[in-house]
C-alpha cells in the first residue's frame, strides 16, 4: 500500500496562489488515480481533482476549473495541485488520496470510499 505525504499549504491573500505536493512511498505511481479533496470547516469533504497516473488523463471540479491544475512528476513519485487566483472559499484542509489500479473514471473520482490510502491533510488559509 501506498503511503502519501501531502504539503505546501499555508496562508495566502485571496488572488494568490499556491502549490501542493502529494509524495508517495512504498509503491510507485505507476497504475494510480490520484485524488486531491479538501474540507472547509463545517462542510463534507469534496473532489477537487484527479489524475490517472498511468496516461495523465485528468479532472478537475467545476468549482476550481480554470484556476487549480493538477500534474504529475513519476520520476519523483509526486502530484502537484497548483492553486492560482485563490478565494476565501478555497480554505480547507486538503487531502491527497491514492486508489490503486483504477482510473479516475470522471465523476467517480468524487466517491471517497474507493481509496485505498490518504495524505494526513495539509491546510490552505486564503484571506480576504
Amino acid at each position: 500500500e501506498v503511503q502519501l505525504q501531502a504539503s505546501g499549504g499555508g496562508l495566502v491573500q485571496a488572488g494568490g496562489s499556491l502549490r501542493l505536493s502529494c509524495a508517495a512511498s512504498g509503491h510507485t505511481f505507476d497504475h494510480y488515480a490520484i485524488a486531491w479533496f479538501r474540507q472547509a470547516p463545517g462542510k463534507e469533504r469534496e473532489g477537487v481533482s484527479c489524475i490517472t497516473t498511468r496516461d495523465d488523463t485528468t479532472y478537475i471540479s467545476d468549482s476550481v476549473k480554470g484556476r487549480f491544475t493538477i500534474s504529475m512528476d513519476s520520476a519523483k513519485n509526486a502530484v502537484y495541485l497548483q492553486m492560482n487566483s485563490l478565494k476565501p472559499e478555497d480554505t480547507a484542509v486538503y487531502y491527497c488520496a491514492a486508489d490503486y489500479g483504477r482510473p479516475c473514471a470522471g465523476r467517480y473520482y468524487h466517491q471517497m470510499d474507493r481509496y485505498d490510502s490518504w495524505g494526513q491533510g495539509t491546510l490552505v488559509t486564503v484571506s480576504s
